[in-house]
């Protein structure tokens, strides 16, 4: 009021902003430091968990090489490199992938999948010794009352299986993750039996799933708690895994919490790719942990490449408004948004001016703002569309775009805005013949 500047920002120079001065972060009111006081890991599960969703087509190994070199890139630490008990061409892919890796010398760690079950822990075992590497072998068995029930299964005969399986990996020398599908709707007592079974006969990891996206934050916690302190009873040190789908819509959100509440591996699948609505999106995760300021070491400026090979390898579509790799993502052609782009461009101010309408930073992940012109546009839009693209805004043209899209129920495209350029320098060009004749 009055003119006073209760933001203590007026008349500051760009190079004088600070991120506190123009962004006031509810986010971190009350944070005491990071989320988590212990190492956090991530772990990708798209060429397994991720390819058994319907919809997908399982990538030509060439693209499944890429990926992989990708997940490095971004910093992702383990890939599970199939399931090679599958059947011939899973277990010629996990060959080939593992071979890479090693040739590769890159540092994300492989991983296969199995069920608690000799036949599939065997080729485990025999990729791993015929390359010659290390391979996590993730084993895993349904544990929930109504799992047991359609299956006919008792405890005993749980711990036989899983007991069997586990010594089977050890001896040949696979560090084995016991994997407790459906944990989030599991008895405690069955978990207590099944967790202190497996620690005993050399587990080396326990992960907890949500199966069928049941658990909100505080099943999370309870679980992740009872489980920290069951282990900690034993007198043992192990690692705990989070693996959540998507159902209910919670999947990035369950992870986070996970990892908050204890966890110390997350996994996930690019673009969420997976069964029925899919896994927690990996992608997100790491997202939203490096706006968290969680993750300052990871260079996430190939997450975007990640996503979209993904999505070719991968034969789906990347939803128009998915967060930071859908088109629409830092897209807007409403007047008033891309007014204050570009007043926050002006100013010189590159931060300003990607997030002045945007809670995720484009150019951190390689992409910028991008304004365009539809029924809701201003002028500043379509000086700003033909400023980017050079080209000379004169007021007429600038008038004649405008009334073409004010007239339109959709953003015009590349290809119409040009041919409003074409038909106005024709009759332009018309006009000038005329009256020079």
């Amino acid at each position: 009021m009055g003119g006073k500047d209760d933001s203590g920002v007026i008349g500051k120079q760009p190079e004088e902003l600070t991120e506190a001065d123009i962004i006031y972060d509810w986010n971190a009111l009350e944070r005491r430091g990071s989320l988590f006081n212990h190492k956090i890991s991530f772990f990708d599960e798209t060429l397994r968990d991720g390819v058994q969703c319907p919809s997908v087509v399982d990538p030509k190994i060439e693209d499944k090489i890429k990926l992989v070199h990708l997940m490095d890139d971004v910093g992702i630490d383990h890939v599970d490199i199939g399931l090679p008990g599958a059947g011939k061409r899973a277990f010629e892919d996990t060959i080939e992938l593992g071979r890479d890796l090693l040739a590769s010398k890159l540092k994300i760690k492989p991983a296969c999948a199995g069920r608690t079950h000799l036949n599939d822990i065997r080729p485990i075992v025999e990729v791993s010794q015929k390359l010659g590497m290390e391979i996590e072998c993730m084993a895993f068995l349904g544990c929930s009352p109504i799992r047991l029930y359609a299956e006919d299964w008792d405890l005993q005969l749980m711990l036989k299986r899983s007991s069997e399986a586990i010594d089977f990996g050890v001896k040949n020398g696979l560090k084995v993750t016991f994997v407790t599908e459906d944990t989030t709707r599991s008895r405690p007592e069955v978990l207590a039996a099944l967790f202190r079974n497996a620690i005993e006969h050399g587990a080396h990891r326990l992960c907890l799933c949500d199966t069928v996206g049941h658990a909100t934050p505080d099943g999370i916690k309870n679980l992740i708690q009872w489980t920290r302190n069951f282990v900690r009873g034993l007198g043992v040190t192990i690692g705990i895994d989070w693996h959540g789908h998507n159902d209910r819509g919670l999947g990035v959100t369950n992870t986070i919490h996970a990892l908050e509440f204890g966890a110390d591996r997350a996994h996930g699948t690019i673009l969420g790719l997976g069964e029925r609505v899919g896994n927690a999106s990996l992608d997100q995760v790491l997202l939203n942990l490096k706006l968290l300021g969680e993750i300052p070491t990871r260079d996430l400026s190939k997450l975007l490449l990640l996503c979209r090979l993904t999505a070719k390898a991968c034969h789906v579509q990347i939803p128009y408004n998915y967060p930071m790799a859908g088109s629409d993502a830092f897209r807007t052609a409403t007047g008033v948004h891309a007014a204050a782009i570009i007043k926050a461009e002006r100013k010189g101010h590159e931060f300003l001016a990607d997030r002045i309408y945007s809670g995720v930073p484009a150019g951190m992940f390689g992409r910028e703002q991008e304004i365009e012109i539809g029924h809701m546009s201003g002028e500043s839009n379509v000086l700003y569309w033909l400023r980017k693209r050079h080209i000379d805004p004169l007021p007429e043209l600038v008038a004649k775009i405008l009334e073409v899209a004010k007239g339109t129920d959709h953003l015009l495209t590349e290809d119409e805005v040009h041919q409003i350029i074409k038909e106005y320098r024709t009759l332009s060009a018309k006009q000038s013949a005329g009256t020079s004749s």
